[in-house]
């Protein structure tokens, strides 16, 4: 991923059909292929967009868990209060 703090480079504005457009140089690449952007002032600033990661998979499920904070809570002891297992010759 590029470094965000590189100096300004100088480009040039073309047309694409009825669009303005601007070719990012490589060192300032957006991972992906999509991105938002807005306007602040005179300013356009532009964001990747992330995909979001579907629903069942191992990715979705790292997502979430990314988003918990952790438990201060102590394990509770579920052997509490049982009777020693007795040895299993195999």
């Amino acid at each position: 991923m590029s470094d965000p703090h590189l100096p300004a480079r100088s480009v040039r504005l073309f047309r694409n059909g009825a669009n303005q457009a601007v070719r990012i140089p490589r060192e300032f690449e957006l991972p992906g292929n999509e991105a938002l952007m807005r306007r602040d002032g005179d300013t356009l600033v532009i964001e990747p967009v992330y995909p979001v990661p579907r629903k069942g998979t191992l990715a979705g499920l790292a997502a979430v868990l990314a988003t918990m904070e952790p438990l201060d809570e102590e394990f509770p002891d579920v052997d509490k209060g049982l009777l020693p297992l007795d040895d299993v010759d195999l």
